[in-house]
């Protein structure tokens, strides 16, 4: 009997085992394609995981993440030594594996030097693998043009160079190196070169070093920047935005300007860049340069042409300042300045922007950033915004925006050769299209006519005045301006300047005391030796100056712009079903922002403030690019 069962036991274990060498060892089931994506996708960077290619490497050689965490020299030994894996990628697991390291080390903020030390080893051992995988493996980056894990590793490149950055400059603040010599960082030495990059004021060192990809912005519609290799920076030059040193010159170039950083490592081939603890650091102005030669191959150069102008603007204190202009307070401004928005280029156009009242360049933020966002005109123009105090006469700001602008070609270009002072465009909002108007005027003898008569002077009085005023009152279009925008100007003033708000605000305003002295003397000519008369001069404010009333833009409406001036409008119509002719934008009156002989004029239906419409920033893009058609014929 025990023979049979044990006959029937062996039996069943034969049928057991044949059963199970029926069994599959490998079970399939279904992923979303969202979740395939990201599974292929997902990396240390963007998951805090490494990524599948990381895992898959790690698996040949029998690691593993945990194990990498605890011995990181063992594994990262045995990544760079072991066979079994080809050198593309063996490199870019060592790339990933580092970078690993480094934010693990990061989270836990060191705080000696030798834990910086270490901190900032792994982000140049980080950006070296990576290098070595990009340039130094048997295929070049153009044959894995179409790759995820060569996106991947560019973007550990990037992202180590920018923190390896970030960190030297910190640990070197007040005390920059002199130009070619080298930095220590643990067993490394890195030599950092910045001639390509022209700072504000002749500096030669930032206060501040800020990445670009850390920052993100409220107010502003798109973020634009180029793909690429380097870490997108900003470089501080200036601790204030709008300090006494910014107003001690009527101009002044961004001091937000963007630079990129890349990275090289010395060494002719594989094995030379991988044993070498040097690296050096090259900035680049993004603007100038779109390509730079890494180990021989010419490849995009990243940037970030959003980042400064948004920090500019938001640590500008503009929005409070623009009120106070208006008012004419002590803490406002009393003359124009003017805003290059990137460091001065010869080569290219100008744009310059006007804005309205008691607005600052706040007024174009979009536009400003829209303009600069379209390839075509970022690489062929360059913008400055004017800032200037919209509580004073507009004959006076013309005349000081004038002179403004002629200080800042004069410093930037003594001799007007360069592209930058011909050929410009000049765009003006509201107040700043009536300012842009008789900035491309001629004024002939309209105002001392005018003058002359209503204040009753003779000869010898009005020869005493022109002495004083003829450069208020006679001017000529600016030279160099070719083309102009008008954005819901006030050409012939506008009914709300006199309503009871306006009125009021007109009352508040304080002129600046050069202002009052100004017109004092020309009521002393105007006057004789008597009490003040009928014929006294008033001391209309910026206000007062927009009403549809004011003798001042009765005058220059009628004032020729000149033929050599392409000018263009973009009303905004914020009445519907009302004819074009009696229609306004809430402020400005169809029949005050038209302007006959117009090349062109875009109604865009929407209020005062319709610069920032994506429909007007298309016009204006528009517009710009004609400027370089007809320029190129």
């Amino acid at each position: 009997m025990s023979g049979i069962w044990t006959a029937g036991a062996k039996g069943c274990a034969i049928l057991a085992l044949l059963a199970c060498a029926g069994c599959a060892g490998v079970k399939v089931s279904s992923v979303s394609t969202q979740d395939y994506i990201a599974q292929r996708r997902g990396d240390v960077l963007t998951t805090g995981q490494l990524s599948a290619s990381a895992r898959e490497s790690m698996a040949v050689l029998g690691l593993n993440a945990q194990e990498c965490r605890k011995d990181r020299d063992a594994c990262t030994h045995a990544l760079a030594t072991m066979d079994g894996l080809d050198s593309e990628r063996r490199l870019s697991t060592l790339s990933e594996v580092w970078l690993m390291e480094a934010l693990a080390t990061e989270k836990q903020r060191p705080d000696s030097q030798a834990g910086q030390d270490e901190l900032l080893d792994a982000y140049l051992q980080t950006a070296r693998a990576a290098y070595a995988y990009l340039f130094f493996t048997p295929r070049s980056p153009s044959d894995r043009a179409f790759e995820d894990r060569q996106t991947q590793v560019r973007d550990y490149y990037n992202y180590a160079v920018q923190q390896a950055v970030t960190r030297l400059f910190e640990q070197h603040r007040g005390r920059p190196p002199e130009p070619g010599a080298s930095m220590a960082a643990g067993p490394w030495q890195v030599v950092g070169e910045m001639s390509d990059v022209k700072l504000p004021g002749g500096k030669q060192f930032p206060h501040e070093l800020v990445p670009a990809a850390n920052l993100t912005f409220r107010g502003l519609r798109s973020m634009y920047r180029r793909d690429g290799f380097g870490a997108e920076l900003v470089a501080v030059t200036a601790r204030r935005v709008n300090d006494a040193d910014t107003f001690k010159t009527r101009y002044s170039e961004t001091p937000f300007p963007a630079v990129t950083v890349i990275m090289g490592f010395p060494g002719d081939t594989l094995e030379q860049v991988m044993a070498t603890q040097n690296a050096t650091l090259a900035a680049y102005d993004p603007y100038k340069r779109d390509t730079v030669e890494l180990a021989g191959t010419t490849v995009p150069l990243a940037a970030n042409f959003t980042s400064g102008y948004g920090l500019w603007l938001a640590r500008s204190g503009f929005a409070t300042q623009a009120l106070r202009n208006v008012l004419g307070n002590e803490e406002g401004i009393d003359a124009p300045h003017v805003y290059l928005l990137q460091p001065y280029d010869p080569d290219r156009r100008t744009v310059v922007m006007l804005h309205g009242l008691a607005s600052s360049p706040e007024a174009w933020i979009n536009v400003a950033n829209e303009v600069l966002g379209d390839e075509t005109l970022r690489q062929n123009y360059q913008i400055w915004q004017v800032y200037y105090p919209t509580n004073a006469p507009l004959a006076l700001n013309n005349r000081a925006i004038r002179d403004a602008l002629r200080q800042t070609i004069g410093h930037f270009d003594p001799m007007g050769a360069a592209q930058a002072s011909r050929d410009a465009v000049i765009i003006g909002h509201s107040m700043g299209g009536v300012l842009s108007r008789l900035l491309v005027s001629s004024s002939g003898t309209v105002l001392w006519d005018a003058l002359r008569d209503h204040a009753k002077l003779d000869d010898a009085r009005l020869a005493q005045a022109r002495a004083e005023f003829d450069p208020v009152l006679s001017f000529e279009a600016f030279p160099g301006i070719s083309r102009a925008v008008f954005i819901a100007a006030p050409h012939r003033g506008t009914p709300f300047a006199e309503n009871t708000l306006s009125r009021w605000l007109s009352n508040l305003i304080t002129l600046p005391v050069t202002v009052v002295r100004q017109f004092a003397k020309l009521n002393r000519l105007a006057d004789g030796d008597g009490p003040a008369r009928e014929s006294s001069i008033r001391i209309s404010n910026g206000v007062d100056n927009l009403s549809e009333k004011d003798q001042f833009v009765r005058l220059t409406a009628s004032m020729p712009i000149s033929p050599a001036v392409r000018y263009h409008s973009i009303i905004a119509n914020n009445t519907p079903g009302i004819p074009l002719a009696d229609s306004d934008d809430g402020l400005v009156p169809y029949r005050s922002a038209h302007l006959d002989g117009a090349e062109s004029e875009k109604i865009i239906d929407f209020s005062h403030s319709v610069q920032e419409t994506p429909q007007a920033i298309l016009e204006l893009r528009r517009i710009l690019r004609l400027q370089l058609e007809q320029g190129a014929r």
